[in-house]
């Protein structure tokens, strides 16, 4: 009786034994090298965007006032001919402006699906080397101790595997 006892013990101990590790994903992609740089990437090509929109909108919007300030001058069909030329700019503007951001967004989502298809080998061989059960992304735990936290390992790991993505 004893025998058996003991022996049903140490497996159900030995079953109950499972490493469960965390892992702060959103961490892992903004902080690792290749991360900050996608992210400095996209934000200087969003900026000069902005900068380069801006000055045409104010070309455009100083274009507008100068034809309504000719509007008297003008022939009605000299006026409606500009003032449609005028339309024309402003939808081609705003169909650049929409393709850049469509680009920027495409980029965005590049980046981070290169992120973790490199990510994905280093997880699973973590998981082999250290016989780890599951990893649970952090923002999906309540509570914790900080040694089950395996971010920065993780990211040393990425940041050795791919220094950097070349998005252009």
């Amino acid at each position: 009786f004893f025998v058996v006892t003991f022996f049903f013990l140490i497996c159900t101990h030995s079953f109950a034994e499972q490493k469960i590790v965390v892992l702060d994903l959103t961490y892992v992609l903004n902080q690792s090298k290749a991360g900050k740089g996608a992210q400095d990437f996209l934000k200087k090509t969003f900026e000069d965007n902005q900068k380069k929109f801006s000055n045409m909108e104010n070309t455009l919007k100083k274009e507008e006032t100068d034809l309504l300030a000719k509007k008297n001058i003008l022939s009605k069909e000299e006026f409606e001919k500009k003032m449609n030329a005028l339309r024309k700019k402003n939808m081609d503007y705003q169909t650049e402006r929409r393709s850049s951001i469509d680009k920027i967004a495409a980029l965005r989502s590049k980046a981070r699906n290169t992120l973790l298809e490199k990510l994905k080998p280093i997880i699973e061989t973590y998981i082999k080397d250290n016989n780890v059960s599951l990893v649970v992304d952090k923002k999906y735990i309540l509570g914790g101790g900080n040694n089950y936290d395996v971010t920065n390992v993780i990211v040393e790991k990425l940041n050795k595997d791919l220094p950097s993505l070349n998005l252009k």
